[in-house]
């Protein structure tokens, strides 16, 4: 899903009061963008934001950030807020590649949910668990390390743990079919479509301290 060219998008993004504009002026004071020293949590490429949104609205005590490159696609995210806002619930727009220049150490959980697979072999450093993100994410993390990846993608997940172990990550929970696996979980839009279909869904979630 690319939407990229949605009628009045960045327009729509600019008018928007739940839209970080210049996120870096929070580096390290995102604390006061929320008013509370709650952990926050940040989900990177949102889709349409039924994931990050209904965290959101499910644990009032912790803040979230939607991160999403394009304009087009976060509009929808918007839409779903505009209904029914939610104070710890903020979104950027930007790249993932420029995340240490809006974060320094103050995030307690990354979501990865069904990110671009990147199959071939010469894109694997694009893919959002590679080595190379990895250690970006090394100095947005505020503390203890976790990251929640959910993938319909095979040939992803493996490399995402191949990458989670040379990292130093250690395996918290993990399956091959979360549909049938008991633990809490909210769907994407994806995980909804993809699960309809017949695929399984593959879930790892990894710390490091």
């Amino acid at each position: 899903m690319r939407l990229r060219n949605v009628k009045n998008a960045k327009e729509i993004v600019g008018l928007s009061e739940f839209v970080i504009k210049n996120p870096i002026i929070y580096k390290k004071k995102f604390k006061n963008l929320f008013k509370n020293n709650n952990d926050i949590h940040i989900e990177i490429g949102i889709g349409k934001g039924k994931f990050i949104y209904e965290m959101a609205k499910k644990y009032p005590n912790i803040n979230f950030i939607g991160i999403e490159k394009y304009e087009s696609i976060i509009i929808r995210a918007i839409e779903k807020i505009n209904k029914e806002p939610l104070p710890n619930l903020k979104l950027i727009v930007m790249d993932a590649k420029n995340l240490n220049e809006v974060f320094e150490h103050e995030i307690s959980c990354i979501y990865l949910n069904f990110s671009d697979p990147w199959p071939k072999n010469r894109h694997e450093k694009r893919r959002l668990t590679s080595n190379e993100f990895l250690k970006i994410y090394e100095n947005i993390f505020k503390d203890k390390k976790t990251i929640i990846q959910k993938t319909d993608n095979i040939i992803l997940f493996a490399s995402s743990i191949k990458s989670f172990n040379n990292y130093g990550y250690k395996i918290d929970d993990i399956t091959l079919d979360l549909a049938n696996y008991n633990i809490p979980n909210i769907e994407t839009e994806y995980e909804v479509k993809f699960k309809n279909l017949g695929y399984k869904i593959n879930y790892i979630k990894v710390s490091k301290e």
